[in-house]
């Protein structure tokens, strides 16, 4: 059975003039290595209702598969197991003190996925055995119904999640041919051996799920709403690559023929070849652009406004030969377009609380797709800095071009954070950054945040790391780089009363204010 969702009436949160913080919830403070959905979350919302704050913005929240990226994700529908929080597993008796007694010595600033994964995945099938052993009757009829409710997608993602541990965490296309083709027979006999190993896959979605709706209704009781990210691609080992070829650009193997990414920009020199596999857009339109309704719906069922990231995409996109090494060797080939829209739409309301991130190369048919569905776009300060190398503010990203329908950035999970942007500028740039700001440098972060929320977008968005002063060390994610990414956390003591006291006062100095508590 699958949902009913349509856009509700809060969702409508465009016109709503407000500010928030960029913060992936892998970057919370936790004991268990990496951030989760534990105390430091809740803290966290604390912090943001403290700072005047009504938006925390995240990163994609799927199970991430290569080399940990956010947007490579095994599923497009499923949560990350690495989220779930111990502590309130030990709260609901799934997990006694003893099953923590041998957890490994993490540092507390950064994250070792290496580590973390197998030791909390061991904690989970823990908990899995808990839940059997000491679940009340109503928790018994809430995982039960959540499966049911589910199904359409939790089936697939469990049977492939089981599927790829059985095979060493291996793609699909190196398991045995006919269960990488998914031959009927074959899979009936494997699933019959391992349902423990898939039922615990559901459990796990189950957890998640709980645990996100403790923390949603939290946030909404201090007037914070949620920001999520949609990659416009998926993962090519993914359970929807691998239950539904027929919807990609693959070969009789299963590998793709083209793969996305973006022509040399900004972050490149030679482009960024991402390998995501490329939709048959007109597969996916015969079938209604089911695919894309099931997972705008999913995305509105966990949070409340959803950035569509590499928005330009759905217009045109860069089309790369799977054989070439870079993604210079590419071209542009016509996206859905309002007929994908229209389809999201007619589905799930008119109204659909989404971001255009429409970044880099921007052409007019992008901007009309964006400006007809009336989204949002993107402005960043940092690029829009960049353009007074000469002295002239010509550029749209800069606070004087903003219009309201608008989200500002001082920068993103891809930017340097602006102090280490800062160091990195040479002396006649840095010059005109502080003449336009009016600021004499001694804190150009807070400067840059001031003109952020002096924009006349609607919606205004920090970085944490620009929140808290904090150099290149902090940067989340490096584009064009394979190792050292996603790593970053802040510690406990780092959130500082005194930044949220100083965000709140600028806020409300700009007119932005959190929403009305839920």
């Amino acid at each position: 059975m699958r949902s009913t969702y349509r856009v509700q009436p809060e969702h409508v949160i465009i016109m709503h003039r407000t500010s928030g913080l960029l913060l992936h919830p892998t970057s919370l403070p936790s004991p268990y290595g990496i951030g989760d959905l534990g105390p430091s979350a809740y803290r966290f919302v604390d912090f943001l209702a403290a700072a005047g704050q009504g938006l925390w913005q995240m990163l994609p929240l799927g199970p991430t598969g290569y080399r940990d990226s956010p947007y490579q994700c095994t599923s497009a529908f499923a949560a990350n197991p690495l989220l779930i929080s111990p502590d309130a597993l030990l709260e609901c008796g799934w997990l006694q003190t003893s099953d923590l007694d041998e957890r490994p010595e993490f540092p507390d600033d950064s994250v070792e996925f290496g580590i973390v994964a197998p030791w909390k995945t061991r904690l989970l099938e823990l908990a899995w055995a808990g839940f059997n052993e000491r679940a009340n009757e109503a928790d018994r009829t809430l995982y039960t119904q959540f499966c049911a409710r589910e199904a359409f997608w939790l089936d697939d993602y469990a049977l492939y999640h089981a599927l790829k541990t059985y095979h060493a965490l291996r793609p699909w296309t190196d398991w045995e041919p006919a269960l990488a083709q998914r031959k009927r027979a074959t899979l009936n006999k494997w699933i019959k051996r391992h349902d423990a190993e898939i039922e615990l896959q559901r459990f796990i979605q189950y957890v998640f799920h709980r645990q996100w709706s403790d923390l949603r209704t939290y946030a909404h009781a201090r007037g914070v709403r949620l920001i999520g990210d949609i990659p416009i691609f998926v993962a090519h080992d993914s359970s929807e690559v691998w239950t539904h070829p027929d919807w990609f650009e693959l070969d009789a193997h299963g590998h793709p023929t083209v793969i996305a990414g973006v022509p040399p920009d900004y972050f490149s020199a030679t482009g960024q070849r991402w390998g995501n596999p490329l939709y048959r857009w007109p597969v996916l339109a015969a079938d209604g652009y089911r695919f894309w309704i099931e997972r705008l719906r999913r995305a509105l069922e966990l949070v409340d406004l959803v950035r569509i990231d590499h928005f330009r995409g759905f217009a045109g996109y860069w089309e790369i030969p799977a054989t070439e090494e870079t993604a210079i060797n590419g071209r542009w080939v016509p996206g859905p377009g309002l007929e994908l829209f229209h389809a999201l739409r007619n589905a799930l309301g008119e109204n659909l609380p989404l971001i255009a991130e429409d970044l880099g190369v921007i052409t007019e048919d992008v901007e009309t797709l964006r400006d007809t569905l009336a989204l949002p776009g993107m402005a960043v300060l940092q690029f829009g800095f960049e353009d007074l190398a000469d002295g002239f503010g010509n550029s749209s990203f800069l606070p004087h071009q903003h219009r309201r329908a608008l989200a500002v950035y001082t920068g993103t999970h891809d930017n340097n954070t602006l102090l280490g942007w800062w160091a990195e500028r040479t002396e006649p740039l840095r010059a005109h950054v502080l003449a336009y700001l009016n600021s004499d440098g001694a804190a150009v972060n807070w400067d840059v945040i001031r003109a952020a929320l002096g924009s006349v977008a609607d919606l205004a968005l920090f970085p944490m790391q620009d929140v808290l002063n904090l150099g290149a060390d902090a940067c989340m994610n490096h584009p064009g780089t394979a190792e050292g990414n996603w790593l970053w956390r802040y510690r406990a003591e780092q959130l500082d009363a005194s930044a949220a006291e100083r965000l709140l006062r600028l806020s409300r100095l700009y007119g932005r204010r959190p929403f009305d508590p839920a």
